[in-house]
């Protein structure tokens, strides 16, 4: 049977991406603690790393920064050209 598509909120990213930076846990207890998958654990603690120094005084203004959260399907598949049949 087939398991629904999880969305995960975007303060439970920041705190698994919080633990994954800690070092305090090996990947797999986090995977087993938070029930994501060992990737998406990774990817989101490189998304921390790369725009925490944004937040704390980058160069570019907060209306400037890509807003994760926006990038939903939606936002997604309208920048896609429509196909006419």
């Amino acid at each position: 049977m087939r398991r629904t598509r999880r969305n995960h909120g975007v303060a439970c990213k920041a705190q698994v991406a919080l633990a994954a930076v800690k070092g305090d846990k090996p990947l797999a207890e986090l995977v087993e603690q938070f029930s994501a998958h060992s990737t998406q654990i990774t990817e989101w603690k490189q998304q921390l790393l790369a725009w925490a120094a944004e937040v704390f005084g980058g160069t570019k203004a907060p209306s400037e920064m890509p807003d994760f959260r926006t990038l939903s399907g939606k936002t997604v598949n309208a920048n896609l050209p429509q196909v006419s049949i």
